[in-house]
C-alpha cells in the first residue's frame, strides 16, 4: 500500500500564490507517476499535473504556464506550485500515486480557495 498525506492548501487572493506538497509512504519502490488532481462542486475529478519516474510532466490546459510540479524521489515527495491563481482553480486537491501496475492511491484531500 501507499499512503499519502497532503498539505498546503488555504485561502488566496486571485493572483495569489500557493504551494502544495504530499508525502508519500509505504510500498514507495511501486509508484511510478505522481501528482495532483482535483474536484470542484458538481465537477468530476480532472488531472492538474503529473510528473513520473523520468521526470516528465504532463500539465492540463487550464494551468499550463501557471501551475509547476516537481517531485523528489529521495524524499518522496511531490509538490505543486501555484501561480496567478483564479477563483476557477478552487477545488479540493487531491495528491495521486500510481504504480507500474496501475493501482491508484489518493490522499485526504486538501482545500483551495481563491476568493477576495
Amino acid at each position: 500500500q501507499v499512503q499519502l498525506v497532503e498539505s498546503g492548501g488555504g485561502l488566496v487572493q486571485p493572483g495569489g500564490s500557493l504551494r502544495l506538497s504530499c508525502a508519500a509512504s509505504g510500498s514507495i519502490s511501486s509508484i511510478y507517476t505522481m501528482g495532483w488532481y482535483r474536484q470542484a462542486p458538481e465537477k468530476q475529478r480532472e488531472l492538474v499535473a503529473t510528473v513520473n519516474n523520468g521526470g516528465i510532466t504532463n500539465y492540463a490546459d487550464s494551468v499550463q504556464g501557471r501551475f509547476t510540479v516537481s517531485r523528489d524521489n529521495a524524499k518522496n515527495t511531490v509538490s505543486l506550485q501555484m501561480n496567478s491563481l483564479k477563483p476557477e482553480d478552487t477545488a479540493l486537491y487531491y495528491c495521486n500515486a500510481k504504480t507500474r501496475w496501475g493501482m491508484n492511491s489518493w490522499g485526504q484531500g486538501t482545500q483551495v480557495t481563491v476568493s477576495t
